[in-house]
């Protein structure tokens, strides 16, 4: 599993506390729906060929499509494998596919792209992934089931060690089905608290994970964004 890309243009004390999630792995059961979940009737449309880097490179948001954040808007490629430092498991293996989702674990292709929004220093980013047939519905699948059970888990970032307290809330109706949770981090130098929401929908055979940072107070990433853009995974996929 890939590290996320450091968001670009912020401060050094923004830095310090950016992004410092582990890996680890964990199969999981077949899941009860969680707690803040919510999905839609998965249209029965013939099965089409899963999405290529280039592809979802071309349905991510383009500079001019995006006037609440910075440009450009780039969009990036995950590192080759092997090129980024490891970290232990994290404490809790029921909780790796709350990781995964957010790194496109186990897609055949997935790109970054990050959100310097010009009213939140801390930013945002989505990650658009693509799997192959029934993987797709089979990774959500684990994260709904983790996130019934999933409250809280310890690992091992590029600033030491840390400790997440996980929080469910609503999410918003798109896609064929999607979750929303907060990952609560205590920063006991600046003495804050790391706020980054998560949403993650499947359309498909995609999986796009769209999350916003912040400290203290929840920020929420822009839903009308988070609908275009699954829109446009709806419609690549149509045969």
């Amino acid at each position: 599993m890939q590290p996320r890309t450091a968001r670009l243009g912020t401060t050094a004390a923004v830095s310090t506390i950016g992004l410092i999630l582990a890996s680890g792995c964990s199969p999981a059961p077949e899941p009860e729906r969680a707690p803040g979940a919510s999905s839609t009737t998965p249209s029965a449309a013939a099965p089409v060929a899963a999405l290529t880097t280039a592809q979802l490179k071309g349905l991510a948001f383009k500079d001019g499509e995006v006037p609440q954040a910075h440009e450009p808007m780039a969009v990036q490629e995950p590192r080759p494998k092997g090129s980024g430092r490891s970290f232990p498991p994290i404490s809790v293996p029921a909780c790796q596919p709350l990781l995964d989702a957010r790194n496109g674990e186990g897609s055949i292709a997935h790109v970054f792209q990050i959100f310097n929004w010009k009213k939140n220093i801390m930013g945002g980013s989505s990650t658009l992934a693509s799997y192959e047939e029934d993987e797709a519905a089979r990774r959500f699948a684990e994260l709904k089931q983790a996130l019934t059970a999933c409250r809280s888990y310890e690992g091992e970032g590029y600033v030491g060690r840390f400790e997440v307290t996980v929080r469910t809330e609503a999410a918003p109706p798109v896609g064929d089905e999607a979750v929303a949770f907060r990952e609560i981090i205590p920063m006991k130098l600046e003495r804050v608290e790391r706020n980054e929401q998560f949403v993650v929908v499947r359309t498909g055979n995609t999986i796009a994970t769209f999350t916003e940072l912040a400290t203290g107070k929840g920020l929420s990433f822009p839903t009308e964004l988070i609908s275009r853009q699954v829109e446009r995974l709806r419609d690549a996929q149509r045969p």
